[in-house]
């Protein structure tokens, strides 16, 4: 975890992601990457000067093949509060509405969700995994399906829910997190989405692998590209309390 945890440091501290104070809900879907940000969090509030306290919340979208007893199990093992929310997700993005382009909807439920179930559990932040590929990604995706220049930021206010998304993940290549998620054995949970492969963010990492696959120096020239275009939320902020 020593790469993971340096990465997000840094990440945290340049975006100023923690206060003294926090109560921070890790979204844990079960995958790879959301199940290594809460165990970076873990590792991170034992030595961190900033006291705060987490916790995992977990949508259950409605799939019935979803089982996340190993994740509570891990949870329980190293003292982490950790909440199963049901939910009607999978039933309203496929059975009520049948989208044929589900991702958007899924995405928009999934997050007022997740919101709501941080602030009925005492938290004014939500961490989410999003890593660095999945910045690029989400960068061509705009591009070239919205034509726009526009990205996810690292810390989102959202003054309906008057809560904070932070992402301290977006300085950690997948190829990290992957390595991590199975030298822990961490208990990764099959996603059990129909839509899970055939999506426009998996033709968008397709892209960008070929890309840097060709050019060893692409993904990190987009980055640098992203961060330091002045785009609403990466400017640096100075090092204020937030």
């Amino acid at each position: 975890m020593k790469k993971i945890l340096s990465c997000a440091r840094r990440a945290i501290e340049d975006y100023n992601m923690i206060s003294d104070g926090d109560k921070i809900a890790v979204g844990v879907s079960g995958g790879k990457d959301s199940l290594i940000l809460l165990n970076m969090f873990y590792h991170l509030k034992m030595f961190y000067p900033k006291k705060f306290d987490f916790m995992g919340i977990t949508l259950d979208l409605g799939y019935s093949e979803s089982d996340y007893s190993p994740v509570a199990e891990m949870c329980a093992q190293k003292g982490i509060e950790y909440k199963v929310v049901k939910t009607n997700i999978k039933q309203v993005v496929f059975d009520i509405r049948s989208e044929s382009n589900p991702c958007s909807l899924c995405a928009r439920l999934r997050s007022g969700a997740i919101n709501s179930a941080a602030k009925e559990n005492g938290c004014n932040k939500v961490a989410l995994g999003h890593h660095n590929e999945d910045v690029i990604e989400t960068f061509f995706l705009s591009l070239f399906y919205e034509g726009r220049i526009n990205c996810f930021s690292p810390v989102t206010h959202l003054d309906r829910k008057d809560i904070y998304l932070i992402r301290p993940l977006i300085y950690t290549p997948e190829s990290i997190i992957r390595g991590a998620a199975k030298r822990l054995n961490m208990p990764v949970c099959k996603n059990p989405c129909p839509a899970d492969g055939y999506t426009k963010r998996q033709e968008m990492k397709e892209f960008v692998n070929e890309k840097d696959r060709l050019d060893h120096h692409f993904k990190d020239r987009i980055f640098n590209a992203i961060k330091t275009s002045g785009m609403e939320g990466w400017i640096l902020p100075d090092k204020k309390q937030r």
